[in-house]
């Protein structure tokens, strides 16, 4: 190992940068700061995406405060997933605290307690602005990737789209969807075999049941309209600063295909709608995702390739994702493999289990000369983490143990008077807000519906009067037939015709 000086001169080469930056803390050596040794994170680079990861209680939450508020000065928005509902206090500046000036010393950065601009956002019943999109905006495939259906399935959900396309019938709520799906294989059944070929009930069967699963967590408040704006999240306050959008997931938490629901069909909106960056100098939005592994533990193989599909192409949109979990091993490979900025919090050795999963961590940072990584990983404190980020050519930094800034919020939550404060304060509020429900599929297909079956009515009742005179008409008849009069009875008797027979015969003599 080297020497202090020697190690001050590895950080500020490694982590020096021309332009702007977010300042992270400052490194550590043998358990102490080397004050100005400065961690740097360029702005350039934030849109290649991050992981904050360490044991409960080691500061992962704050550590994501911390970049959130850096980010908001340096006027680059941030969209929080909360789902311990612990980050509402960024609205309020930090009281302040001993320890913190003398944390802030040590590190060689001065303390400035700030509130910031916060909007408060929710994919439930909670107070916030109102999180929806259409079922139309999800599209077919994304739609299929959620539900976890199979190859055929996904066929019947690209024909029901098409279907709706082409009759001009708007999906905007799963309702619409599902009564379109029933009446592909009910009153429509012949209007959709003549057009786009047969449909199996059983197959429409499993579909429904796979989006009651999804209205039973919550779904329903979300698909709908009126449809969420993405541009709103990119807003800008009067000063300068980014707004901090924070999703309030707490009464949801038990429920994560419902969030990572939004969270696809979020990052697929923000995809198509947000034009090509390029090498841009800063991002335009960053995404933070708490309690990541819930997403990762639950989702189906076809929405982890769905999630990094997105995670490759979306950093070109200049959209940075930061995902927040306990471990690394939590998220997967292919994903891990993307991320550039990676901030370690400690990890615990309690069982054989953990001391594996920390020899697995340790070889995803790069070797340095100056720690034992998984030695360090076991005995950092409080609000310090291991970090390594990209410089501004693409290269890893130099690990860094670093103690880290305290965040210039409060590390609390907001009051309920405080809270309505924020939201009653909200412009998005009033702007999405009122439930519309317009004119869609279900309603139309309900119209279409209930004249078929007044047309079928009306052809049952023609029918039936119909069978009721001709029935009649071969009654009179067979009356008729039956009762003949009694000079026709004479007439035709064998005793008539014998005497005309003689009479005629008389004549011809």
């Amino acid at each position: 190992m080297g020497t202090k000086e020697e190690f001050y001169a590895h950080i500020e080469k490694g982590y020096t940068t021309k332009g702007d930056f977010i300042t992270m803390g400052a490194a550590m050596l043998d358990g102490e700061t080397v004050t100005g040794a400065h961690v740097k994170i360029p702005l350039k680079t934030l849109n290649r995406h991050g992981l904050i990861a360490g044991a409960t209680g080691t500061g992962k939450t704050k550590t994501l405060q911390v970049i959130a508020e850096n980010l908001s000065d340096k006027g680059i928005p941030v969209l929080l997933m909360d789902l311990k509902g612990d980050l509402s206090g960024i609205a309020q500046p930090s009281p302040g605290h001993p320890k913190i000036d003398e944390r802030h010393e040590k590190i060689g950065l001065p303390f400035e307690p700030k509130s910031f601009p916060v909007e408060i956002l929710s994919l439930s019943e909670q107070d916030g602005v109102k999180l929806r999109a259409t079922v139309s905006e999800f599209g077919p495939i994304l739609l299929s990737r959620i539900l976890d259906l199979s190859e055929t399935q996904e066929g019947i959900v690209a024909v029901i789209f098409k279907y709706c396309d082409d009759n001009k019938l708007p999906l905007l709520d799963l309702k619409d969807f599902k009564k379109v799906l029933q009446y592909a294989t009910g009153t429509g059944k012949k209007e959709f075999a003549k057009e786009y070929g047969r449909i199996s009930t059983s197959s429409t069967g499993t579909i429904l049941r796979k989006i009651i699963e999804l209205e039973q967590q919550g779904a329903d408040l979300f698909f709908g309209e009126k449809s969420f704006d993405v541009e709103d999240l990119t807003r800008i306050d009067e000063n300068g600063r980014g707004y901090i959008n924070i999703v309030r997931l707490t009464d949801i938490q038990d429920r994560p295909k419902l969030f990572s629901t939004f969270m696809l069909s979020l990052l697929a909106e923000i995809y198509s709608t947000f034009p090509e960056q390029g090498d841009s100098d800063r991002p335009e939005l960053i995404f933070f995702i708490d309690e990541a592994h819930l997403i990762f533990k639950e989702a189906s193989d076809a929405l982890l390739d769905q999630i990094e599909s997105i995670v490759k192409l979306i950093r070109s949109k200049g959209i940075g994702l930061y995902f927040v979990t306990q471990n690394p091993t939590d998220v997967p490979n292919a994903v891990l493999a993307q991320l550039g900025l990676k901030v370690q919090h400690a990890l615990r050795a309690f069982t054989a289990r953990d001391r594996k999963a920390i020899k697995l961590t340790a070889e995803n940072y790069p070797i340095s000369a100056y720690y034992d990584t998984k030695e360090v990983l076991t005995s950092l404190g409080i609000g310090e983490a291991l970090i390594t980020a990209l410089d501004e050519k693409g290269r890893p930094t130099p690990l860094a143990a670093t103690m880290l800034r305290a965040p210039m919020s409060r590390m609390d939550i907001l009051s309920d008077g405080e809270l309505d404060s924020v939201i009653n304060q909200s412009k998005l509020v009033k702007k999405y807000n009122d439930v519309i429900d317009r004119e869609s599929a279900y309603e139309i297909l309900n119209e279409k519906i209930e004249r078929a079956e007044k047309e079928a009515e009306k052809e049952a009742e023609k029918e039936k009067e119909y069978q009721t005179r001709r029935t009649s008409t071969r009654r009179t008849t067979t009356r008729r037939s039956t009762r003949q009069n009694p000079i026709i009875k004479v007439l035709t008797s064998a005793t008539f015709i014998r005497g005309v027979l003689g009479v005629l015969k008389k004549v011809m003599r």
